[in-house]
């Protein structure tokens, strides 16, 4: 590659046709041409070899081509096509040199790179410097005649070429005006179009369909120069604004941007090479494509290198970012903007092909990020709902309503959120994120619901089992004839009750009849089988019900007092009425009566049970049916059978043998007390006694010494009879009394000879206004005391824990 220190250019295609590639693409960078856009144009140079064609553009474009010297001969000064920039010309202008025809050094039959030289410089100029010298204008063999027909004839092989501007230029124009000489210009032009061969499309289009035709002249650089000067001076000025309307660059149809200059022109070089027709359009279209791509992978690095969206990338996986959307859609807007910008001036169709596929793979990268914006933003929230819905609740809100307001309130919180992620560039649809948000607002709804019915379906059974359960084991455990409609009307209030009040709370969940009917009836259902398992669990103790109701009745009197088995009480009646009462518990409990049905168990069982032996007695010789040899009751269902017939008849052998203790018990004590009553003489032996001791009596009477020692004698035994407590000894039997009463009989006798000492051992002075005087000491039972005597009795307690009454004698006053 040569390129000059003092201006831009470079050797763009050297001598053996090989492109250099490198070189342009410094070229590019130097001067810039990839921010021009389309505003450039490129102009390139042909004409025989020497003609001054470098020369011409030095002085036209202010460029640094070498020239020829002519002082060391005429010779080949350029070889291949050269390129630079043209200085001081608005828009940016590149110039093309291309190297001369008809020169020595390639010799006479090699055109081929004349050729293709010059359909490369057709295919990627704007205007074409044709350098002609004067005196050849209308000469049939002059040098300009071959490079005219190279022009026309590679011409062809450019499909759908755009108009280029030929410009002739007339060298070292002599004293003919210029008026005379383009006249002969352009008939030797025309004539040359016309004889050049064509494509059957082309053979009738004019040549100013393919070119426009310019005509300017200049004096000899050599003998005129200064004249030459202002005449290139002159032309330069046409060159400003040269690709506006009407310019000579003013078609821009087949224009590449400048941006994919280098591209198109070394693909352009490469089909020319391979001596392939032109396409202009379709290496449009490729020039295009590549660049578009080329662009388009630029811009989606710089997106994913991006610092602003690496940041919200690692972000947005811990936590919902506030204006995601429109931070990724400036982004990408600027990222987009940018391919517009480089792209604009490509083909449309591949630029907006290649930007749709830019925008896909943006949008691919990014959607990643958008989910989890989704799901951020999706969880919390469901997690305010569900805060809210909480608080709601525990605030008294009904459960519907509550449900209702705070889906809805919500739902439009998750729409906001959606609208603050949504991303401009993107379509995409968060409908399956709201529907998979409506679903778990509608489980945790559906969750609550469930819970707090639960709960309340609890707490109303909780009510009815606490206001059930104690009253019925009250009702069972004093049952009588009137226990189950007791029962029943217990079961009716409290469960319209709780029916009354649970209706009225299910109200807040606005539910369907028929369920709410059901759960109504799932309570009532709840209420009968409380009432049923505690009728179960009670007569699971009938048992010990029956034992504790015989024991009641037959131990305590009507007063509730316990009985005192004096003789006079009828054991057989109480024990009939005790064991009467024990069965009307067992039929009470053998059932659940909650449905008012008649039945007769209880008919059933007294006749089985209480009158089983008068039939026995009666019947003796018949043998009947045992009417308790089942296992269900006559008209009561299995489910409400609590205890079987023949359940009952074994509970009551049991009851029986387990009470019969008692009854003897009391059978027993009752004739022991009548025989401690007993403890008087026949009356014959009370006759025998007064009428053989009548003259011991008549004795008595005439000596009263002999009657004070009797009375003594019998206060002392009255004494010792309390004290000993002798009736009671006896009660449990004649053997067992005598052994307690020698254990007791000597320490009772000292205990009060040890009391009587004490007692005359006291001094008469304590208290001299009542006793003045000693008197004589009797013994009173229970201390009484009358107007002129008094008495105290202290109790006197022995060593084994008889208890006996210590008496003090009356004093008299004196």
């Amino acid at each position: 590659m040569a390129k000059s220190a003092e201006s831009c250019s470079t050797q763009l295609i050297d001598g053996d046709g090989n492109f250099n590639v490198e070189g342009i693409e410094h070229f590019i960078k130097d001067v810039k041409l990839g921010e021009c856009g389309l505003s450039y144009a490129v102009v390139s140079i042909m004409g025989p070899q020497s003609s001054g064609k470098s020369t011409l553009l030095n002085h036209l474009f202010g460029t640094n081509f070498r020239e020829m010297d002519a002082f060391k001969g005429r010779s080949q000064t350029t070889k291949g096509i050269w390129l630079a920039r043209c200085a001081g010309i608005d828009p940016c202008t590149l110039v093309m040199d291309l190297e001369g025809t008809d020169g020595r050094e390639r010799g006479e039959d090699d055109t081929a790179f004349e050729k293709q030289s010059a359909l490369f410089a057709l295919a990627v100029s704007d205007i074409v410097l044709i350098n002609m010298w004067c005196h050849d204008i209308g000469r049939e063999q002059a040098a300009n005649k071959p490079l005219l027909k190279t022009v026309f004839q590679v011409m062809m092989r450019l499909f759908s070429p755009r108009k280029t501007t030929l410009m002739f230029v007339i060298r070292d124009k002599t004293r003919t005006p210029l008026e005379n000489l383009e006249p002969v210009l352009r008939e030797d032009i025309q004539k040359i179009w016309d004889s050049v061969p064509k494509p059957e499309a082309h053979k009738e289009t004019p040549l100013s369909e393919f070119f426009n035709v310019e005509v300017v002249a200049l004096s000899s650089f050599e003998e005129k120069e200064e004249q030459f000067k202002e005449q290139v001076a002159s032309l330069r000025q046409r060159f400003f604004h040269s690709i506006a309307p009407g310019g000579l660059a003013g078609d821009r149809r087949g224009v590449v941007p400048a941006s994919g200059f280098s591209f198109s022109a070394q693909q352009i070089w490469k089909v020319i090479k391979e001596n392939k027709d032109l396409d202009l359009p379709a290496h449009k279209v490729m020039v295009a494509t590549v660049r578009c791509e080329e662009i388009s992978y630029e811009k989606f690095a710089c997106f994913v290198s991006n610092e602003d969206w690496c940041q919200l990338q690692e972000a947005v996986q811990f936590s919902l970012i506030s204006g995601f959307g429109k931070k990724i859609s400036s982004i990408l807007h600027t990222c987009l903007s940018e391919y517009d910008a480089e792209a604009i001036y490509f083909d449309e169709g591949v630029r907006s092909a290649k930007r749709k596929q830019l925008e896909e793979k943006l949008l691919q990268l990014v959607q990643p990020a958008f989910q989890s914006v989704l799901v951020h933003l999706r969880s919390g929230i469901l997690d305010k709902f569900k805060e809210e819905f909480e608080k709601a609740l525990n605030g008294g809100e009904g459960f519907s309503l509550a449900a209702r307001d705070c889906t809805s309130r919500y739902m439009v919180k998750f729409d906001e959120g959606c609208a603050d992620v949504i991303i401009e560039q993107a379509n995409w649809d968060t409908t399956k994120a709201r529907d998979k948000l409506q679903r778990d607002i509608d489980e945790h709804v559906a969750s609550v619901r469930a819970a707090k019915l639960s709960e309340l379906t609890t707490s109303y059974q909780s009510k009815l089992n606490e206001a059930l359960s104690a009253p019925v084991e009250a009702l069972l455990d004093g049952a009588k004839d009137g226990t189950w409609p007791a029962i029943r009307e217990l079961l009716q209030r409290e469960t319209e009750s709780a029916i009354s009040a649970f209706s009225s709370a299910l109200s807040g969940f606005d539910m369907d009849g028929e369920t709410k009917d059901k759960m109504l009836a799932s309570l009532v259902d709840y209420a009968r089988g409380v009432v049923e398992a505690k009728a179960r669990e009670e007569a699971g103790r009938v048992l010990i019900r029956m034992k504790d109701r015989f024991t009641m009745l037959f131990s305590h009197d009507s007063d509730s007092m316990p009985r005192v088995w004096t003789g006079k009480e009828d054991i057989r009646a109480i024990t009939k009425l005790a064991r009467s009462s024990s069965l009307k518990l067992l039929s009470v409990m053998a059932a659940i009566r909650l449905d008012d049905e008649a039945d007769n168990i209880e008919h059933t069982l007294s006749l089985a049970l209480l009158n089983s032996a008068n039939n026995a007695n009666t019947n003796k010789s018949i043998t009947t049916y045992d009417p308790l040899a089942s296992s269900t009751w006559e008209k009561v269902p299995s489910s409400k059978t609590l205890i079987t017939p023949v359940k009952c008849k074994s509970l009551w052998r049991q009851f029986k043998t387990e009470t019969e203790y008692s009854v003897t018990q009391a059978i027993s004590a009752q004739e022991a007390n009548k025989r401690n009553n007993n403890w008087l003489p026949p009356p014959w032996a009370i006759l025998a006694l007064i009428i053989l001791g009548f003259n011991e009596f008549m004795t008595l009477l005439r000596n009263p010494l002999y009657l004070g020692v009797i009375f003594v004698g019998f206060l002392l035994m009255k004494a010792l009879w309390v004290q000993l407590d002798i009736s009671g000894e006896f009660r449990n039997g004649a053997l067992p009394g005598l052994i307690s009463l020698s254990s007791k009989f000597l320490p009772t006798v000292m205990n009060l000879l040890k009391r009587l000492a004490e007692e005359g051992q006291k001094p008469a002075t304590d208290d001299p206004q009542r006793n003045p005087g000693l008197a004589p000491k009797t013994f009173q039972r229970g201390g009484s005391s009358n107007s002129d005597s008094s008495s105290s009795t202290s109790a006197v307690t022995s060593e084994n824990g008889t208890e006996y009454s210590n008496y003090s004698s009356p004093t008299k006053e004196d």
